[in-house]
Order: C-alpha cells, then sequence, then structure tokens
C-alpha cells in the first residue's frame, strides 16, 4: 500500500473542500498510515481561564485522522467520523500550537481506525488522546 497523497496534496485538498478551517491546520508530515498535523493556537481557540478548548482540540484530532485515511485512499471528501472517543489530560502551555500524532490501527474498505496523541508544544507529555473511526464512502 503506497500513499495516494502527500503534504502538498493533503493542503491544496483542504483548501479546495474545507476553505472556512484549512488555514488552521499545517501538515507537518504524511507516511504510510501516519500523519502529524500542527494547530497554531489563535485566541478564537482558548476558553475561561487562558487554555485551548475542548472542541478546538477534537478538531485538531478529527482533521489529523481524515488526512492520515485520505494520505492513504487519495481525495475522498465524504469520508466521515462515526465515532470518536477522547481523553484531556492536562492543560496545554498558554499560547503555545498543539501538534497532533496520529496513527491508523485499521484501514479497512469501509471503516479506518485512528489513534492520535495530542502535545502542546515545549511539553513532552500528551495533553490529550483520542479515537476515532471514519466511514469511507464505497467506490461508485
Amino acid at each position: 500500500m503506497g500513499l495516494e497523497m502527500n503534504e502538498a496534496a493533503l493542503a491544496r485538498f483542504l483548501e479546495a473542500e474545507f476553505p472556512q478551517t484549512a488555514g488552521d491546520f499545517v501538515i507537518e508530515e504524511a507516511g504510510e498510515m501516519r500523519i502529524r498535523v500542527r494547530m497554531p493556537v489563535a485566541h478564537r481557540h482558548l476558553r475561561p481561564g487562558g487554555t485551548v478548548s475542548g472542541p478546538s482540540m477534537f478538531a485538531l484530532a478529527d482533521v489529523a485522522v481524515y488526512l492520515a485515511i485520505l494520505t492513504m485512499i487519495g481525495p475522498k471528501a465524504l469520508a466521515v467520523t462515526t465515532n470518536c472517543s477522547i481523553d484531556f489530560m492536562r492543560k496545554p502551555a498558554a499560547g503555545a500550537d498543539l501538534i497532533c500524532e496520529c496513527r491508523l490501527l485499521k484501514l479497512g474498505r469501509v471503516l479506518a481506525v485512528g489513534e492520535c496523541q495530542l502535545f502542546s508544544e515545549g511539553m513532552e507529555a500528551p495533553v490529550a488522546r483520542a479515537s476515532l473511526t471514519y466511514s469511507i464512502p464505497p467506490e461508485r
């Protein structure tokens, strides 16, 4: 199984299909069954108390799994999240970017399962862990 899309192709895909959020994510490295995505943290990502909001961390994990799948199967815009479990383990560093290290545990014809660890730049321990399942649309 080879790579169907690289970092540049994934970025173009996001810009074309999701222009409203494409600028929120930076694809740092895409490889076989894995990806690393950065979310430059801005004021809109913060919640009271000065920490990154849970919905922002979910968005990073969700986008990372989606892009990891597309890396392997090509541009299938209709792949959708069917399940997510996320554990928020510690408070991210104030003002630091979030980095998601994602790997696909299973990539089948109709389902994919991914696992993510989210890190706050400059912190060694993960701030969150997520497991997501995606449904892949059938070929027509």
